[in-house]
């Protein structure tokens, strides 16, 4: 337990002196430099943990959650409400690589083909019910990036180039199509909205000379972040076909993620450490300022451990304060870090996240109160560990000694 007599005498050496003007330089590096590792960390966690969850969001709302490979034709419920609880959606689809020719420019694009019905079940599609008219005929959906670098609308009329090709008299010849451009669709990452197309499963099939018998099944959850689970389970239905999720596609990705972040936690973690190294460097000139006071306080009674706990309670006063500070600029920094980046990229006229490598339109930022916890708990700690070897010190000062020459 902590007296009041201890309290007010550690409170009342935080005070700052002019005659103690290197430590209070030394105790004011130690604040700032706590508070500027916990700040720094819980801020890059932060962004960690955004970019994470809008990654995976963006994944889990193009992509398909489950994908059951060469399934074929779908003619019934092939489910009969077994798994009302797991499922939200599941469409037939079929795929390809095709060459797109807009005057002098090609491009390779990837085509996505679903039945013109079922296109507006897409998570990307899902805001307007009209869009279940958008792959009648020979139509295709692009995404607007593709539609800003080719200056492409709606209504225009593009080319693509099959490479199968197909049988002439005069032998094997690409085969050529045009589609008109009914859709410009956005998810939201920039990769997918500049290389994928979507057009009727039936037109694609036509086109790329793909057999019906080909189609796989593609499972859309009505929780896809419960990925595992839900796997486990559709692999008893579907003993012999290959089954694999979007995790499944994505795992050397968020495998990087996890890895990158535990060494940022690491490595910032270190900010702390060598921050609260500068109390040991502060108490201990305290002790040595201190030594006519402590002896005085030996001398009326004041025992020994007293003595540690003063000590002991000045090095922990400022590593909680700073951890408390560091945390409060943490939290407020993470909750406006997209406005922060607007304001220097305006400012110094630079790119801070560029679209193009991160496929993200806005720097993303969720904060993770588990991780706040662990880092205040970790800063807490490093400063007890660091405060309790000067507060040990003083207690062992002999006050005959350092009252010899007073």
């Amino acid at each position: 337990m902590i007296s009041k007599l201890e309290n007010k005498i550690a409170l009342r050496y935080l005070k700052t002196r002019k005659k103690d003007g290197f430590l209070n330089v030394i105790s004011i590096f130690s604040f700032i430099g706590i508070s500027l590792g916990v700040a720094v960390l819980i801020i890059v966690m932060s962004v960690m943990n955004g970019f994470r969850s809008e990654l995976i969001n963006k994944i889990v709302g193009f992509n398909s959650h489950i994908v059951v490979h060469s399934y074929g034709k779908v003619t019934k419920d092939i489910f009969q409400n077994e798994f009302d609880n797991l499922i939200n959606v599941y469409l037939q689809t079929n795929s390809g690589e095709a060459v797109l020719i807009k005057e002098n420019f090609t491009k390779g694009l990837s085509i996505r083909g679903y039945k013109s019905d079922k296109i507006q079940k897409l998570p990307i599609f899902t805001d307007n019910p009209s869009n279940e008219k958008i792959l009648r005929g020979k139509t295709i959906a692009i995404g607007k990036e593709l539609s800003f670098d080719l200056n492409l609308k709606i209504g225009d009329k593009i080319v693509l180039m099959s490479p199968s090709g197909e049988e002439t008299i005069i032998g094997n010849l690409p085969k050529q199509e045009i589609f008109k451009i009914s859709k410009i669709y956005e998810s939201g990452l920039v990769d997918f909205d500049r290389n994928v197309a979507f057009m009727n499963l039936d037109n694609l099939e036509n086109f790329l000379n793909i057999n019906p018998d080909q189609r796989n099944l593609e499972i859309y959850l009505k929780n896809p972040i419960d990925i595992e689970s839900a796997k486990k389970s559709l692999e008893k239905k579907f003993l012999n076909n290959l089954i694999y999720t979007w995790a499944d596609l994505n795992k050397p990705l968020f495998s990087a993620l996890k890895v990158e972040r535990n060494v940022m936690f690491i490595i910032l973690s270190l900010i702390i450490i060598v921050a609260t190294f500068n109390i040991i460097s502060g108490l201990t000139i305290l002790v040595k300022n201190k030594t006519k006071e402590i002896a005085i306080l030996k001398s009326i009674g004041v025992l020994n451990k007293s003595i540690t706990k003063i000590f002991f309670l000045v090095g922990f006063y400022i590593g909680l304060t700073a951890t408390l500070f560091g945390v409060l600029i943490g939290v407020v920094f993470s909750i406006y870090v997209e406005n922060i980046r607007s304001f220097l990229s305006q400012i110094f006229n630079i790119s801070l996240f560029p679209e193009e490598i991160y496929f993200l339109s806005k720097m993303p930022s969720e904060i993770d109160v588990n991780s706040i916890i662990l880092i205040s708990i970790c800063s807490i700690v490093a400063t007890v560990i660091v405060s309790i070897f000067p507060a040990f010190k003083a207690s062992k000062l002999d006050p005959i000694k350092s009252l010899k020459y007073e």
